[in-house]
């Protein structure tokens, strides 16, 4: 439930969760800072990697050229992605799962100190 600020919220248990001192809490700050060191370069490897095909394909002839038989590199190139993401996927949830412990244990700190940021 939240107040009209909607930064409290009162949990199951009754009590008040301040959530502007749990985002100034060090493990609050060191969680945000953990999931930004992941995401961005998974991102920035994403996004150079996906757009790299259309890329390439576009302003040069390298892979249009066969890698192994009729099959040409843009194909290899194609199936790259696919596996990528799959992988990227697999890596995203994995990693997820720590940080919602890691928040999990946020709150039931928070909860704990009564509303009072560690």
């Amino acid at each position: 439930m939240n107040d009209e600020s909607g930064y409290n919220s009162i949990d199951e248990s009754g009590q008040a969760i301040d959530f502007e001192k749990v985002e100034q809490s060090k493990p609050f700050q060191k969680l945000m800072h953990e999931r930004k060191k992941f995401i961005v370069p998974y991102t920035i490897f994403f996004l150079v990697f996906y757009f790299l095909l259309p890329i390439l394909t576009s302003y040069t002839n390298f892979l249009n050229t066969p890698a192994f038989g009729d099959i040409s590199w843009v194909w290899v190139f194609a199936f790259a992605q696919f596996i990528m993401t799959w992988v990227l996927c697999t890596i995203y949830v994995k990693k997820a799962s720590s940080f919602d412990d890691q928040a999990n244990d946020i709150i039931e700190t928070q909860i704990k100190n009564g509303g009072k940021a560690s």
